[in-house]
């Protein structure tokens, strides 16, 4: 499916590599305008994306995912630069080949699979209502279906390590759990959320560390589809799925069963907690009252 994207704007998480940098190459393709909120630079010598930034259709703010302070200031920056967002794509993530921490001291994976895709969406709310879709792509996976059981109290701080059936598979299922739940919230005010399975890709790169087991990578690179699929998954999702009801899981373009939806609203009061204590209420606590305002302006004149 195309669609003729002039006048459309989207933003994609994690879009230098993988699935986001090809979708990123396709939407530009296409005519939208993108947004890209990257921790790395684009790869060089691609004249599509050297391009579109000269002619600005392409527009990066870097930023630590996984770092609170860095996040900040990027959603400041793009906030006041940028007009609206039609699709918000939080596509970034992936499985990390061992245990480590954010900067906030909670679970890596946790921290940008499960948390930052909730503070975007509340961040970039205004955004979101100013666009024309007003949609939401969370990157699920269908690997949590191998989960057996799930504890949300251990999200942050896992006992134990496995590589991608581990937190990485316990992080996206929490995501997947989350969005489901506040789906009618953000229906309410008429944004559709949705979380996709992207399907197995290779995204294994060259000189790059990989969160796979290592009995899988042979099987990665012979029988796992480049990352456009995945890409095309997303986008489909995002522009062709009307049917599809706000909040489902869509796997392989159809809506899937979700196991452990009673603890759905238990994950969606962690990452509402953690967004309302790091982020809305440090801001509130830095801003300058109004009257301090009024006072200085006063002096100033």
């Amino acid at each position: 499916m195309k669609t003729e994207g002039h006048g459309r704007t989207a933003l994609i998480t994690g879009a230098s590599s993988g699935i986001g940098l090809e979708l990123t190459r396709r939407l530009l393709s296409e005519g939208w305008q993108v947004i890209a909120l990257n921790r790395s630079g684009f790869p060089e010598g691609d004249a599509l994306l050297q391009a579109s930034q000269g002619r600005k259709q392409l527009r990066v703010y870097r930023a630590d995912l996984t770092d609170f302070d860095s996040l900040k200031l990027a959603l400041g920056q793009l906030k006041a630069t940028e007009e609206k967002i039609d699709v918000l794509f939080n596509n970034a993530g992936g499985s990390f080949e061992s245990l480590s921490f954010s900067k906030q001291g909670r679970e890596l994976h946790f921290e940008v699979q499960t948390v930052v895709p909730y503070i975007l969406i509340m961040e970039l709310k205004e955004h979101l209502r100013r666009g024309a879709s007003k949609t939401v792509i969370n990157t699920s996976s269908n690997v949590f279906r191998t989960t057996r059981r799930f504890d949300p109290d251990t999200l942050e701080r896992p006992v134990a390590f496995k590589k991608l059936f581990g937190p990485y598979s316990t992080t996206k299922l929490a995501m997947t759990l989350w969005t489901r739940e506040l789906a009618p919230q953000l229906a309410a005010e008429g944004i559709k959320l949705l979380g996709v399975d992207p399907g197995p890709n290779n995204t294994l790169r060259s000189g790059k560390t990989s969160g796979f087991p290592f009995y899988m990578k042979p099987l990665v690179r012979l029988f796992f589809p480049p990352p456009s699929r995945g890409a095309s998954r997303l986008y489909d999702a995002a522009l062709g799925a009307s049917g599809i009801p706000s909040g489902a899981y869509v796997s392989n373009g159809k809506v899937a069963e979700l196991g452990f939806a009673e603890q759905g609203r238990k994950v969606l009061e962690m990452v509402r907690a953690i967004h309302e204590r790091e982020f809305v209420a440090r801001t509130n606590a830095h801003a300058v009252p109004d009257t301090l305002r009024g006072t200085d302006a006063g002096a100033r004149v």
